[in-house]
């Protein structure tokens, strides 16, 4: 059984229990489309990836959304700046108010923000590397950033989290859609093609730009609104679940 379609009868069960389903009840399994118009009100859950290894172990000083400036650096970060956008929602649609989204990636010479992150020693001091951003009521989440590239492994790929309070719903990775390393990325090829569907967003450029920025919108949609629960990492580390890589 699907997710979404889990979702409807999970809804339907509930109505039913609290005596108020009956008639909900009589117009799906007697209207013609009812149940598949119901089906598509529903919204596709992203699909959950693994944290890796590279999540910062010593957070910056600045965790902002601009991650383009270091504090009050003079000189921004390498790269092409790339604006990442979108909304936090429920199954239903619904936006999710308070949440804090988090991302971090490689700078524009492959290396994180990390002790082991250097894949090379031109670590660009000027770009952040991580940042935060607290949902509105639309649930929109808004950051400034640099179009993520590959490093020996792996394709373009920016980590984003959800958290709620204390607890982490979603983790998860956003990749750049129709790039040419995604069918040789070994994340990419553990998830089904429905998953990498939801996983991969069209970056296009900022009309009128003229120093040729980006834009792309990563919407993120949660399951249960529970904390996904954390996993032991070969290195001992605590990391939420999902695929390794």
């Amino acid at each position: 059984m699907s997710s979404r379609r889990r979702f409807l009868t999970t809804s339907l069960q509930a109505g039913l229990a609290a005596g108020g389903g009956l008639l909900l009840a009589e117009r799906l399994w007697h209207t013609p489309g009812a149940f598949a118009e119901e089906l598509e009100k529903t919204l596709s859950r992203t699909p959950r990836q693994t944290e890796g290894p590279f999540y910062p172990d010593k957070l910056p000083l600045d965790t902002d959304n601009d991650l383009l400036r270091l504090n009050d650096a003079s000189t921004p970060a390498l790269g092409e700046v790339t604006h990442l956008t979108g909304q936090v929602l429920t199954q239903a649609g619904e936006p999710v108010r308070g949440a804090t989204v988090e991302i971090w990636q490689c700078d524009a010479n492959g290396n994180y923000i990390h002790t082991r992150g250097a894949s090379n020693e031109n670590r660009d001091g000027g770009f952040q590397g991580f940042g935060r951003f607290l949902t509105d009521a639309q649930g929109r989440y808004y950051f400034r950033t640099i179009k993520p590239v590959p490093y020996p492994g792996r394709t373009p790929h920016i980590h984003v989290a959800v958290n709620k309070g204390d607890n982490r719903l979603l983790t998860t990775q956003c990749y750049i859609k129709g790039h040419e390393q995604n069918a040789r990325d070994g994340v990419m090829r553990s998830t089904t093609e429905a998953e990498r569907d939801l996983l991969m967003v069209p970056w296009e450029p900022v009309a009128g730009s003229a120093a040729g920025e980006w834009q792309a919108q990563f919407d993120l949609v949660l399951g249960a609104m529970t904390d996904e629960g954390p996993e032991q990492n070969p290195g001992g580390r605590r990391q939420p679940r999902g695929r390794r890589g």
